[in-house]
């Protein structure tokens, strides 16, 4: 009888272990990291979230104050990690004048807590800005193993300890490589952490890209030279029997060996003139099967064939226009494109969200109903896959809901939860990538920071 009841009682923990794995598979949660998520392809892979929002809008969790800065935020448990700058100020509350030194004021990285916004911890350091758009920092913290890992956009590179804020080490590229000047953007390529190496676009002769030990921030290896560094991050991908570190410069995208620093290949971007200066490669570059992607505002896209057995790349095809104002295919400002079942979305130059058969480049069809309707310079959408469905942010401050396919854009729902409040290209916009975690959305503006539920009641 003993054995029956203990059997039973087995069967029976069984089910319910079964059925609890069940439910956590069905409404899977998931953090977000660092720069475009866990797995840093922009994917949202959480579950159990509204197929449409409810009547009155999604529903807001909190604000919370916030100063200037593109930086996104990255979310890990309980907890919110993010940059910004404030400026320093006079006695009657006025922004100083910038003087020799460059515009006055410190950055800031941020601890709050995911459930309500409050400041947990905060660390702060003098940070002079002589750089273009000298409105904050524009890298998404990188958090692992109890650190905290940014970048600054006058070369500050931090690790700091998640729980408490304080410095683990910290360094200045500027200095330590001895740059006479910043780039012209600042430091804004995102750090990407691999074992115990963080990658870093620094600049200067032969160290475009630095490997650092992540324990003491010691360098490993440096490689590459450029006359400019930009803000697309350094990528790893594994092709041709090889992990790949993939860094695109402003003449050139390259492949290097993670661990040495030995280039695999190398090709010239533009192919066929001198980039236009300063350089604008911002979005981050894509995988497709055997495809790797790249495009920007002057000189339009470029698609690479990868070699299947060794590390090596071709050109498969390129835009045809240098020019923004004609553009063929996509001109990219900052939105990732994604790559997905044979097709590119992304945001071309004015706005226009294009589809195009990522084989040939031919464009498939545009809209500019995601970005606002009409044709804005710069006007961009962030575009994050969700499931069968596309969860959109665009430079407006409003949040979307919409399906993408080659049959065209279908738009489910959208709600405005930020106001574009930072002036550039004649335009008020929001240029700072959301976070996607715990089944809300994190995103902020050069005044505030909210926390939006999608979460389905059921």
């Amino acid at each position: 009888m003993r054995r029956h009841t203990f059997g039973f009682m087995v069967s029976c923990s069984s089910l319910l272990a079964t059925v609890f794995l069940l439910s956590v598979g069905i409404t899977h949660a998931d953090d977000w990291p660092q720069w475009l998520g866990t797995e840093r392809d922009g994917v949202w892979r959480e579950t159990g979230l509204v197929d449409k929002f409810p009547k009155g809008g999604p529903k807001i969790l909190w604000r919370k104050p916030i100063a200037e800065g593109y930086s996104g935020p990255a979310v890990v448990g309980d907890r919110v990690y993010v940059m910004d700058r404030e400026r320093a100020r006079d006695a009657e509350g006025k922004p100083r004048r910038p003087t020799r030194d460059g515009i006055l004021g410190n950055e800031r990285v941020l601890c709050l807590r995911a459930t309500d916004g409050k400041l947990l911890w905060k660390h702060v350091y003098d940070c002079p800005y002589t750089i273009s758009y000298p409105s904050g920092p524009r890298t998404t913290p990188l958090i692992r193993d109890g650190r905290v890992y940014t970048l600054g956009a006058m070369g500050d590179l931090l690790c700091l300890d998640a729980a408490k804020g304080e410095v683990i080490w910290g360094k200045n590229l500027r200095k330590e490589y001895k740059l006479e000047e910043p780039p012209v953007w600042g430091w804004a390529a995102h750090p990407l952490l691999d074992g115990d190496r963080l990658y870093c676009l620094v600049g200067g002769p032969k160290s475009a890209v630095v490997a650092f030990d992540k324990n003491n921030g010691k360098e490993v290896w440096k490689a590459l030279t450029t006359e400019e560094i930009g803000y697309s991050p350094p990528m790893i991908y594994e092709m041709g029997g090889k992990r790949q570190l993939i860094v695109w410069l402003s003449e050139s995208i390259q492949s290097l060996d993670p661990v040495t620093g030995k280039v695999y290949w190398k090709q010239a971007y533009p192919t066929d003139r001198a980039p236009q200066r300063p350089a604008v490669n911002i979005i981050t570059v894509k995988r497709l099967d055997d495809l790797l992607f790249l495009s920007t505002y002057y000189h339009g896209p470029l698609m690479l064939k990868l070699a299947r057995d060794k590390p090596n790349a071709s050109v498969l095809w390129k835009g045809k226009s240098n020019n923004p104002a004609r553009p063929d295919g996509l001109h990219m400002v900052m939105g990732s494109p994604v790559l997905k079942d044979g097709y590119i979305y992304g945001v071309c130059c004015a706005g226009q969200l294009r589809c195009l058969d990522a084989k040939t480049g031919r464009q498939v069809w545009e809209t500019f109903d995601a970005t606002g309707g009409k044709k804005g310079d710069c006007a961009t959408a962030f575009l994050v896959p969700q499931r069968d469905r596309f969860v959109i942010f665009n430079d407006q401050g409003d949040l979307l809901l919409a399906k993408l396919s080659p049959k065209g854009y279908q738009e489910i729902d959208r709600a405005h939860i930020l106001e574009p409040v930072q002036s550039a290209r004649g335009r008020e916009v929001v240029w700072s990538h959301p976070a996607f975690a715990r089944r809300c959305v994190f995103a902020r503006n050069d005044k505030e920071i909210v926390c939006v539920s999608l979460a389905s009641e059921s």
